[in-house]
């Protein structure tokens, strides 16, 4: 038990090494996995499991949702959906000091909406919003710190990729992580737009009034929402009633989308070969992580790590808030070194056991505000703490891919600015985060009230 404990703890500090060495997550998991299991078990027992682990794992059903989602947010990116949906919002916020940037927040959070992912709704929205930005003359660190901490929004509000993953990594229900996900992308967004408006309080010049659109134009740009409204409505909305579980909930927005985009000529062969490659290589990625994680995830149960941390953390006297608190900084830590899908993958079957522990002093640290909660509760309260602070390793350093993402689409703008553009973001995030930890029937009570 000692030898296979050693081999654990070597393991996880050959991954942190590979992972420093920019060697990709995915092939990093696979090696320390392949080869741990193989030193403990010997490599027979490798070999078994390489015949049936793939297929085991990519056929799951729940998985099938991601390509689908994936698929519908590429052709939302290519069918105008985007600015459509920043036209709108600037035509209603616009006319604030500051509110084109408040209305590139609006317009990712409703393009996070159909997309569900970060980067591809930072890179998207950048895309539309930046030249309007730089017209009115806003600040390069506002403008591009609005538009790479506006790409975290696409990994909460539902539909999200990594949320999904969450979710059949713990078992918890992915409906009911969709909902409890949609107060807390809500309470994401409003402090993002206070954040924008106690900046250019601050510092007017950083964010002047954009022009008001006549009357006419504002009607146009509201109007132009509508295809927007509709497939949130149906997809999103769909899944919240019952109407249907995410999986043929996505492929209606595929749909939706796919026949907006030929109603308004903006689908061909051509864009949707680029929307199916874009697709595949995204989702190919997901699932090679995905097979690694479960790689390791063996390795690491044979090992008896996660056990022997579990009984560790569950030994040593500390507060559950305490320990809690510990984790999520962790996760924020953790960020600054690796995407958030991987992250999400990598520590969430180490972390959760030792939750999963601790549940009954976690139900009683509640107790004060009459909020206690069961261990389904606790998947879901935990769930979307964990995905907010992974959220901010995509605008830390090292890391920061939405700044990397945001930097390239605006190259005369030194990424230290971006950096600094963020910050005031970052903070929003983790007042957020105080906030859900301090209540948490601000996450569950959604939940509670729709399964009756």
């Amino acid at each position: 038990m000692a030898e296979s404990l050693t081999l654990g703890i070597g393991g996880l500090l050959v991954l942190i090494l590979l992972i420093g060495i920019r060697i990709p997550i995915a092939y990093a998991m696979i090696i320390v996995g392949g080869i741990g299991i193989s030193l403990i078990n010997g490599p027979q027992l490798l070999l078994s499991q390489l015949k049936t682990l793939a297929y085991g794992q990519f056929s799951i059903y729940d998985l099938s949702v991601v390509p689908l989602f994936v698929l519908m947010g590429a052709l939302a990116a290519k069918t105008g959906l985007s600015q459509a949906l920043f036209r709108a919002a600037n035509a209603w916020l616009g006319w604030l000091r500051g509110g084109t940037a408040m209305a590139a927040i609006a317009s990712c959070a409703g393009f996070g909406a159909i997309c569900g992912s970060s980067l591809a709704t930072a890179s998207t929205m950048g895309k539309v919003a930046l030249p309007e930005l730089r017209r009115y003359n806003y600040s390069g660190a506002l403008a591009t710190g609005t538009l790479a901490a506006g790409g975290v929004l696409g990994i909460l509000i539902p539909p999200s990729v990594v949320l999904i993953i969450y979710s059949i990594i713990v078992e918890a229900n992915i409906v009911t992580m969709f909902v409890a996900a949609f107060i807390p992308g809500a309470l994401a967004v409003i402090l993002f737009l206070l954040t924008i408006a106690l900046y250019v309080l601050i510092n007017p010049t950083a964010g002047p009034k954009g022009g008001a659109g006549s009357r006419e134009e504002f009607v146009a740009a509201t109007v132009g929402m509508i295809p927007v409204l509709i497939v949130f409505g149906l997809v999103i909305g769909g899944i919240y009633i019952g109407l249907y579980n995410p999986t043929p909930a996505a492929a209606v927005g595929v749909f939706l989308v796919l026949c907006f985009g030929l109603i308004q000529r903006k689908i061909n062969f051509r864009v949707m070969g680029e929307a199916l490659r874009e697709t595949a290589s995204t989702s190919g990625m997901i699932y090679l992580i995905l097979l690694g994680a479960e790689l390791l995830k063996i390795f690491m149960s044979r090992s008896g790590l996660p056990q022997e941390a579990a009984a560790w953390v569950a030994a040593s006297g500390l507060e559950p808030m305490t320990v809690l608190v510990l984790l999520l900084i962790a996760l924020i830590l953790l960020g600054c070194l690796m995407d958030s899908l991987s992250m999400m993958l990598l520590v969430i079957p180490f972390f959760w056991p030792v939750l999963s522990e601790m549940n009954g002093g976690i139900y009683q640290m509640a107790e004060g505000s009459g909020y206690g909660m069961s261990t389904e509760d606790l998947k879901v309260w935990f769930g979307i703490l964990a995905l907010i602070v992974v959220e901010l390793g995509l605008i830390t350093p090292p890391v920061g891919m939405n700044v990397f993402v945001i930097s390239a689409l605006a190259r005369d703008i030194p990424m230290i600015e971006t950096f600094k553009g963020v910050l005031p973001f970052f903070m929003a995030e983790i007042i957020r985060v105080i906030i859900l930890l301090s209540f948490p029937a601000l996450v569950l009570w959604l939940p509670h009230v729709l399964s009756g």
